[in-house]
C-alpha cells in the first residue's frame, strides 16, 4: 500500500484539483486568451530553463516559443557526453564540456569533424489536458532524468490547455512539434549542402536539434493525458511518414495513459476513488477538454479501443512500452490496449509497479521514491533497444 504521507497528500491534492477544475469550468473565457491559448497556469510552480550544463546532472535546457500564432512552446534538454568510464576507449578530452559550462557545441569521442548525434525523445506532460506544463518543477526534473539516463535530447511539449483550447488543440500541437523537429533537421541538411539556405533560413535553425539531434531515432513519450497525445501523434506519423521526413518514430512510451470508456473495467470500478486522480474528477477534466457536442467516454481521444477506431491498423504501430501503477483506476484499459498490440506482433511490454499511484514517477512529491527512479531506469533500458546505434544497444 502507499505510505501514510502519500495518502494524506492525496486527499488534499484531490480537493485542490477538483476545486481548480470547477473554477475553470465556471470561469468565463476571454476570447483573446482562448484564441492564443494557455500552456501554463499562473499558479503552477515552474523551474527556470538553464542553458548551462548543470553541475548536478550535466543537462542543459532552454525554452522556445515555436508558433507565433499560439502559446505552443517547447523546453529542450541536452545532456553532456557520457562520463569517461562509460567509454573507456575514449577518455575525456579538453574539448568536452565540463559540468556547469555554457553550451558551445561538442564533438563525439573519437571523431574530429562530425558532431555527436543523439536520439530525440518528444515528451508530453500530464495534467488532464487542463493543468501542468512542460516547465513545471516536476516535469523539468523528470525530463532531466530522462535525458541523462537515455543520453538523448528531450523535447518537452508545452501544448495548449483546455478549456481555453479544447480538442483537438493539444493533439494538433503534438503533430506541429514533430513537424517542427523535421523542419530543423531539413534546414540542417540544407546548410550542409552549402548555398541551399538564405540568411533568414539560417536564423530559424535551432542549433541543439540541428547540430546534435538524430531525427531517425525519435521516441514519443507521454505521461497520463500526454500518453493519449503521444499515441495520436504516433498514429499520424505512421499514417503519413512523408509529412514528417526525416523524422522516424521508432518507439513510444505510454506512462499510465489517460484512457477511459463508457463500459467500466474492473479497475475502474474497484479503484474509482483511488489516489490523486479519482474517476469522477477525471471525467470532469474530459468535459473541459471535449466540447459538449463531442463529449463521450468512447471518443477516439479517450478510448483507443472504441468501435470504429480511426488511424492505421494496430499492426503498423511502433514498439510500445506501457507503464502502469497498482493503485490506478486507469490500469486495466492500458493493459487491454497493450494486449491488442501484442496480438498483432507489436513489441508492447507492460511495466507494472507495486504500491504505486497514478503519476508515481512524475509527480513532484514522488520523484525521489525508489519506484520513480526505478521506472525511469527501466524506461531507458527498454528504449535503448530502439534508439542505440547498431552494435551499441547495451552500451549503457
Amino acid at each position: 500500500m502507499p505510505s501514510v504521507g502519500v495518502k494524506i497528500y492525496s486527499v488534499f491534492f484531490k480537493l485542490f484539483l477538483r476545486h481548480r477544475l470547477q473554477s475553470l469550468a465556471n470561469a468565463p473565457l476571454d476570447p483573446d486568451v482562448a484564441a492564443f491559448g494557455v500552456s501554463c497556469r499562473p499558479d503552477e510552480a515552474t523551474a527556470p530553463a538553464n542553458p548551462a550544463f548543470s553541475a548536478a546532472d550535466g543537462v542543459a535546457s532552454k525554452d522556445l516559443h515555436i508558433d507565433p500564432n499560439s502559446s505552443l512552446s517547447v523546453r529542450i534538454f541536452l545532456p553532456t557526453p557520457p562520463p569517461p568510464h562509460a567509454l573507456l576507449a575514449h577518455p575525456r578530452r579538453a574539448s568536452d564540456p565540463a559540468p556547469g559550462a555554457p553550451y558551445r557545441g561538442y564533438l563525439p569521442r573519437g571523431a574530429v569533424s562530425a558532431r555527436r548525434r543523439l536520439p530525440i525523445v518528444v515528451q508530453f506532460h500530464g495534467g488532464g489536458f487542463v493543468t501542468s506544463s512542460s516547465s513545471t518543477v516536476a516535469n523539468d526534473a523528470f525530463c532531466r532524468r530522462l535525458a541523462k539516463l537515455c543520453d538523448a535530447i528531450v523535447v518537452a511539449v508545452g501544448y495548449r490547455l483546455a478549456p481555453e483550447s479544447r480538442y483537438p488543440a493539444a493533439f494538433d500541437d503534438g503533430v506541429r512539434v514533430l513537424k517542427w523537429i523535421a523542419k530543423q533537421a531539413n534546414l540542417a541538411m540544407m546548410s550542409k549542402v552549402g548555398g541551399g539556405m538564405d540568411t533568414f533560413g539560417a536564423s530559424t535553425v535551432e542549433p541543439w536539434i540541428a547540430a546534435h539531434g538524430d531525427p531517425a531515432r525519435c521516441v514519443l513519450l507521454g505521461v497520463s493525458c500526454g500518453a493519449n497525445i503521444a499515441d495520436y501523434v504516433t498514429q499520424k506519423a505512421v499514417e503519413d511518414g512523408k509529412l514528417f521526413a526525416p523524422v522516424k518514430v521508432v518507439a513510444q512510451v505510454l506512462m499510465y495513459p489517460f484512457f477511459i470508456g463508457s463500459v467500466p473495467t474492473h479497475s475502474e470500478i474497484r479503484l474509482a476513488n483511488s489516489y490523486f486522480y479519482d474517476k469522477s474528477t477525471c471525467i470532469l477534466a474530459w468535459r473541459l477538454f471535449l466540447s459538449d457536442k463531442e463529449f463521450s467516454l468512447d471518443h477516439p481521444a479517450a478510448n483507443p479501443l472504441a468501435p470504429g477506431r480511426g488511424g492505421p491498423p494496430l499492426k503498423c504501430m511502433p514498439p510500445t512500452l506501457t507503464v502502469i501503477a497498482e493503485h490506478d483506476w486507469m490500469r486495466d484499459r492500458a493493459i487491454a490496449y497493450s494486449e491488442e498490440l501484442r496480438k498483432v506482433n507489436v513489441d508492447s511490454p507492460v511495466l507494472d509497479y507495486k504500491d504505486t499511484v497514478h503519476e508515481f514517477a512524475t509527480l513532484d512529491m514522488l520523484l525521489n521514491t525508489p519506484q520513480a527512479q526505478a521506472c525511469a531506469e527501466d524506461i531507458a533500458i527498454w528504449m535503448k533497444k530502439y534508439i542505440s546505434l547498431r552494435g551499441h544497444e547495451f552500451s549503457y
